[in-house]
């Protein structure tokens, strides 16, 4: 295998020529310049209603068709109908919640954790507030910043009818062994398990069956793509889901019971792009252009490697200063973490330290909760936020050794 020529990954993104260090992904990517054309391509083209007879609304329907086939692809959902799409994983994770209510019943439980985005949590918490239902809290541990399987395995009982957790969190990029606590879940008889992919999918791949998930869910613009989203849903779960739609829409209708509106359909037909993509980036020299699951496989494989070296550079860095508190696991091991890097200052408000940063004029990086207020302010108490440093493999080693620079003077 090849390893990932960064060089020709940068001339995809225009916005990577201007100078500047985008080191804030982990709150939106850079667009493919394919993305950008495509979307273009088809309001100046066919933007018409889908499902007519006539010519332009074919090719419409055909291009939208070709966006959810090509989001089946890059999960690897069993098929088309499994992909839903929405505005935002915030918004899917409410129209999931609100579709499933009517599955509820008296007595039943659902568990939450308090490392993830408030997107995977506030939903479900108020669906259970309106059902009557108990909620249990899955807390990371206070020294290691963990999710620990057995506290899982504590919560767990015959009542439990849904779980949600991060596969990554937004924060500590802790990677969670979805796929454990899908075997731990599904031991429950009627128990599901909703996987937060928001902060996972732009640095490993997403396979929602070998996952063995019910419900995955990420934001395409936090993948190099247009602001959309798209929920999986096993086959399965989406049968005993209310409708969100019209009366007159089938409940076998999949997944258009649940898109009210439907979807986008210039932003959905531009998420074949992002696939193409990662697509080629696997290839390594196949021109046939078929999308396979190895070469998806494989542009990942280069993606983490990549990444693993970024992450590594930062990550020893900040453990060489005395004064510097990595807010989650302080190792750069790829198992372990993503590189999106989150981290206090002794005696320096991490407003400061951005500000400070900003005044480079060429390095954007952030600090707050990033809506894990409950981890970053509830368990950790960090009311002034942490700063996080979100890299992907666009980014270069040289960019890294900029940040270390202007963070060497602050620090």
């Amino acid at each position: 295998m090849n390893p990932l020529n960064i060089n020709e990954v940068r001339k995809h993104f225009p916005a990577l020529s201007n100078g500047f260090v985008y080191f804030e992904n982990a709150g939106g990517s850079q667009v493919l310049e394919a993305v950008a054309q495509r979307i273009s391509d088809y309001l100046l083209h066919t933007n018409v209603q889908l499902g007519a007879t006539y010519p332009a609304s074919i090719s419409a329907s055909k291009r939208v068709d070709e966006g959810v086939c090509a989001a089946q692809l890059f999960m690897n959902a069993k098929e088309p109908s499994e992909c839903i799409f929405g505005s935002s994983t915030t918004q899917l994770l409410a129209n999931l919640s609100k579709a499933m209510e009517c599955t509820l019943k008296p007595g039943q439980e659902i568990i939450v954790t308090n490392t993830d985005h408030e997107a995977n949590i506030g939903s479900f918490v108020r669906m259970a507030e309106r059902k009557g239902l108990k909620v249990n809290y899955w807390s990371a541990n206070p020294d290691t910043l963990l999710l620990d399987l057995n506290d899982l395995e504590g919560l767990l009982n015959s009542n439990t009818r849904l779980v949600a957790v991060t596969h990554c969190s937004n924060i500590l990029g802790t990677i969670n062994d979805v796929k454990k606590i899908a075997e731990m879940v599904h031991k429950i008889p009627g128990a599901e398990l909703c996987v937060d992919g928001v902060a996972y999918s732009p640095h490993r791949r997403v396979n929602v069956q070998e996952f063995q998930v019910d419900y995955y869910v990420f934001s395409w613009y936090k993948v190099y793509g247009p602001h959309i989203s798209v929920l999986y849903s096993r086959k399965s779960c989406m049968q005993e889901l209310g409708s969100l739609n019209h009366y007159f829409i089938a409940e076998n209708d999949y997944p258009y019971k649940f898109q009210p509106g439907n979807l986008n359909y210039e932003l959905t037909y531009s998420v074949g792009a992002v696939v193409e993509y990662f697509n080629k980036l696997g290839a390594d020299g196949d021109l046939s252009n078929t999308i396979t699951q190895e070469n998806l496989n494989r542009a990942f494989q280069k993606i983490t490697e990549h990444e693993s070296v970024l992450t590594k550079r930062l990550i020893d860095f900040l453990n060489s200063k005395e004064t510097v508190r990595i807010i989650g696991v302080p190792d750069s091991k790829p198992e372990l973490r993503v590189p999106t890097v989150s981290f206090i200052v002794k005696d320096i408000d991490s407003e400061q330290v951005v500000a400070l940063v900003d005044k480079s004029q060429k390095i954007g990086i952030r600090w707050g909760h990033m809506y894990a207020k409950r981890l970053v302010e509830d368990q950790l108490g960090l009311y002034g936020g942490v700063v996080r440093v979100s890299m992907v493999h666009y980014n270069t080693l040289d960019e890294v050794d900029q940040l270390i620079d202007v963070l060497n003077a602050i620090l």
